[in-house]
């Protein structure tokens, strides 16, 4: 036993050194959280609209049956970065033929309505996600994060955060532009 309690600073040596060696991997994106989604068909949902916004609500089927990719984004208008990166959306859809939905998350219906007023609205269709189950099919981490559907439904890419800066915006175009090469 004396020999086995010998042995444990040891290896307490290893696992800080293999912990520091993945904390300081350069290749390593400390952001990156990984989505179980990718590669997979979009989670089964079907939200109604949020009131007062007169545009349709969002379901699974709107995402499969597109020939186009679709950006979709949960967002909330209490979300700070939600406001930071509604500009730099709406600009993409008008600038770039963007199909973009949202997933108006754990929101009240007259606050988004109201805030979507004020900033313009880029959504194709807004899902109202009051109790945030479909947050948790999607496996959302928080607000905002984006994801681009392909053609047929497949999940291809996650963003969580805002996409406010030029890193995160290439990104997003990068994944479209790949997503739009590989449409059947």
């Amino acid at each position: 036993m004396k020999k086995l309690l010998s042995l444990l600073p040891l290896c307490a040596a290893i696992g800080i050194g293999i912990a520091g060696w993945w904390g300081l991997n350069p290749n390593r994106d400390p952001g990156a959280i990984p989505s179980v989604l990718i590669d997979k068909p979009v989670p089964v949902f079907e939200l109604s609209d949020v009131a007062g916004t007169g545009t349709p609500g969002l379901a699974t089927q709107d995402l499969l049956m597109s020939q186009e990719p679709i950006l979709v984004n949960v967002f909330a208008s209490w979300c700070l970065p939600c406001r930071a990166e509604h500009a730099v959306l709406a600009r993409m859809v008008r600038e770039e033929d963007l199909n973009l939905v949202g997933i108006n998350y754990k929101d009240k219906p007259a606050t988004a309505a109201k805030w979507l007023a004020e900033l313009g609205n880029p959504y194709s269709r807004i899902g109202s996600d009051q109790t945030g189950r479909a947050g948790i099919e999607w496996g959302i981490s928080g607000v905002p994060e984006t994801f681009i559907v392909g053609p047929g439904g497949k999940v291809i890419f996650r963003h969580v955060g805002p996409i406010s800066s030029d890193a995160a915006l290439a990104k997003i175009r990068g994944a479209l532009a790949v997503a739009r090469k590989d449409k059947p």
